[in-house]
């Protein structure tokens, strides 16, 4: 499977227990989604590995209690600690017009309400405190918040995110 056509769903977090079974994070908005889940696709190295899911039983806070088929012992799992889980960028439930998913916003055009167009978005940086767009602007990476206030709209026919960036911010990045 290539890692362009698919996203990101979680990581393994850690092993628990002594027979093959490990908690999976998942960074998604409704976790119940995925309780069904068969399988997922685990990073290793550069490629992405199809791995059949035994059980997968929800816990708090975006988590899973899982087991792969025929992984029966911790020394089996523990090098998977840490890895990314991925699914195909096809299992993603569809979207209303107004709604969009973080990673259809690269190589979108940032546009500020006052500066007007500043680059296009190269990456979004999945943080634990805040999801950031990753841009170009002067040769400079600008760092943008994706928080309501800021991010205005997101305009998919025209491939333009539309912001009001708060006072300063490009400035801070300028700076040597």
């Amino acid at each position: 499977m290539n890692k362009d056509n698919c996203y990101q769903l979680g990581h393994i977090a850690k092993v628990h227990g002594l027979h093959g079974e490990v908690l999976l994070v998942l960074d998604v908005d409704y976790p119940e989604d995925y309780e069904g889940l068969g399988h997922v696709f685990v990073e290793n190295g550069n490629r992405l590995v199809p791995f059949i899911l035994e059980h997968m039983v929800p816990q708090p806070n975006s988590r899973f209690l899982a087991k792969f088929e025929e992984f029966n012992h911790i020394d089996q799992v523990k090098p998977m600690v840490g890895s990314a889980l991925y699914l195909p960028s096809t299992a993603l439930p569809k979207l209303k017009d107004d709604q969009y998913y973080f990673h259809e916003l690269v190589d979108f055009m940032v546009v500020d309400e006052v500066l007007g167009e500043l680059g296009q978005v190269k990456v979004i940086y999945d943080m634990e405190t805040q999801d950031l767009i990753g841009m170009e602007y002067k040769g400079k990476e600008v760092l943008i918040p994706i928080k309501d206030g800021i991010i205005q709209k997101v305009d998919k026919a025209e491939k333009k995110v539309f912001c009001h960036l708060p006072e300063g911010l490009i400035d801070i990045y300028l700076e040597d």
